[in-house]
């Protein structure tokens, strides 16, 4: 993404299933703390999940485990953090190609690849790119926000992709309004 005459990386982690946005981090250089922070996320968030997945496998032969899988494009520094995150109880299928129907490959990147494809769409509007990186960063945490809580997806029979996580906000139908609103009454009113 352009920002004045650089570029920005923005690396999201996306669950195939409910296409919700499980980590996100919009970076200056793809650098291999940036990807451990970034792989970070999804432990913090979702490293209990994975850990149980594991326990249940963990008798299992290491062939026979159905641990939960992770894809990726080439980039070694995703590997290398995911290593140090994640070695043994979850598996990473690294080197994904786009076209991976056509390799008959059973994991694939198309949740991500279609939602940096909006992305791009979107962004194909603002001509002259971002002014700053912090400008840059705040549209793509707003497209975060909206890709989970907002817009329906079609894919997913017309539920967002916190309601197929299973997680339920309040929310009227003006749902961005709504989020906001309820975001701003959680800091007038925090959970203790």
């Amino acid at each position: 993404m352009q920002i004045k005459k650089e570029f920005g990386y923005d690396l999201n982690a996306i669950d195939s299933r409910t296409k919700f946005i499980l980590a996100h981090l919009f970076v200056e250089k793809r650098t291999k703390q940036k990807c451990y922070e970034f792989l970070k996320q999804i432990k913090d968030n979702c490293g209990n999940q994975i850990q149980e997945v594991y326990e249940k496998e963990k008798h299992k032969k290491v062939e026979d485990r159905k641990l939960i899988t992770f894809v990726c494009d080439k980039f070694a520094n995703y590997k290398s953090a995911f290593s140090r995150l994640f070695y043994r109880i979850a598996n990473l299928n690294f080197g994904v190609p786009i076209a991976c129907k056509k390799y008959n490959l059973e994991h694939n990147n198309n949740s991500i690849e279609r939602y940096n494809g909006k992305i791009d769409d979107r962004i194909k509007n603002i001509r002259s790119g971002f002014g700053s990186f912090e400008g840059a960063e705040c549209f793509m945490d707003l497209r975060r926000i909206i890709n989970n809580f907002v817009n329906p997806s079609q894919e997913l029979q017309g539920k967002t992709p916190a309601e197929m996580a299973e997680i339920f906000l309040p929310l009227r139908r003006n749902m961005l309004l709504s989020l906001i609103e309820y975001c701003a009454n959680l800091e007038d009113n925090p959970i203790r």
